[in-house]
């Protein structure tokens, strides 16, 4: 019989528990104690701001100095002299040529004093006749003397101009051909001279964009052998006609160079914004791929994470506009989209504005 009891007597646990309930309290749930508010998800945001955008058409040109022209010599002479050496720089109407002049300078002497004389002899006639002592048709063969040795100076001096080859402009002398003592006919290329102050940059577009044309428009260009450095320059005219064959435009820029670093003949990568406006930007990380939807996580009232679909439009680098879905200051979460889900709420470490690395923002943080 005692057996028997001891088979069937309740284990200790079942009899706490029914003792619980005849005094009329409760076991806490397991595990209660341990169950706290989830910390706030730290993460960066960025606000949804009005910026400039536009659709941009590309194209190839090439560089051409503002100014640019092939020294020669307008007559057949040796060279007695060179002022300019490969790659300087000169001023306009600085002699750069002096070619053998000495008949000329010659000639000069000699036309000076006929000149000389024949104002003379045109003073003394006209003394007599306003005296009544010469007629008027002497005093009209003087002028006319005087007039004729003039204009045969006038003729020396060309004569000796064209001895000298003087920079029409100022600019840069490129490698030079010719030596002293050398014999230079007309045509004979001595040297080049550009004025690389500022670059024209000529450029074909597809005539579907001549409405988008105009001068003054602002275009960027670059080129590879000046790596990733970014040229402004306007639009300063447009050809009056249309190739018939390729259907194209041709477009000439100016582009500045303070620095003379564009060079003629290089190879330009145009840019030509069409469509200008201004919308909403954010950062490319704040963009969430969702199937065929574009998403990002909007910290609104309270720091509490709503996903919401967003339509975009053009992309630069580091930036997306966003057509719809957004309103101007909205802050979106650019870093820490990976933990965080919609309907919590976060902690915002700081606001990223474009200005400072990652670290720097880390680093800001509270």
């Amino acid at each position: 019989m005692t057996t028997f009891r001891a088979f069937f007597a309740p284990p200790p646990l079942v009899l706490v528990l029914v003792g619980g309930l005849v005094l009329g309290f409760s076991l806490p749930p397991v595990g209660s104690q341990s169950q706290k508010a989830p910390p706030d998800l730290p993460v960066i945001v960025a606000e949804a701001r009005l910026e400039a955008f536009a659709d941009p058409v590309e194209a190839l040109g090439t560089l051409k100095a503002l100014e640019s022209v092939n020294l020669t010599a307008n007559v057949t002479e040796t060279v007695s002299a060179l002022h300019f050496d490969d790659g300087q720089r000169v001023a306009a109407g600085e002699v750069l040529v002096e070619m053998t002049s000495a008949e000329e300078h010659a000639l000069l002497v000699e036309g000076q004093a006929r000149v000389a004389e024949a104002e003379r002899q045109f003073d003394r006639v006209k003394a007599l006749v306003t005296q009544r002592a010469a007629s008027e048709s002497l005093l009209d063969e003087r002028r006319r003397d005087l007039d004729a040795a003039r204009a045969q100076l006038v003729a020396i001096e060309s004569r000796l101009e064209d001895r000298l080859i003087k920079a029409p402009f100022a600019g840069v002398i490129g490698l030079r051909n010719i030596s002293p003592g050398a014999l230079v006919r007309p045509g004979d290329l001595i040297a080049t001279l550009d004025d690389d102050s500022r670059m024209k940059l000529d450029f074909a577009l597809p005539s579907r964009y001549l409405p988008d044309l105009q001068p003054g428009l602002v275009i960027q260009a670059r080129t590879q052998a000046l790596g990733e450095r970014v040229f402004s320059g306007a639009i300063a005219a447009i050809d009056s006609r249309v190739d018939p064959v390729t259907r194209a435009v041709q477009v000439r820029a100016l582009l500045p160079n303070p620095d003379r670093d564009l060079k003629p003949g290089l190879l330009m990568q145009v840019e030509v914004p069409r469509n200008p406006r201004q919308s909403l930007a954010i950062p490319e990380a704040a963009l969430l791929q969702r199937g065929k939807d574009h998403r990002v996580l909007v910290v609104g009232t309270g720091d509490q994470v709503e996903e919401r679909r967003v339509v975009i439009g053009a992309r630069r680098p580091g930036k997306v506009e966003v057509t719809t879905g957004l309103t101007a200051g909205e802050r979106v979460v650019t870093h820490g989209t990976d933990k965080v889900r919609p309907g919590q709420v976060v902690r915002v470490l700081a606001v990223d504005d474009g200005s400072r690395s990652l670290k720097e923002l880390l680093d800001s943080a509270p």
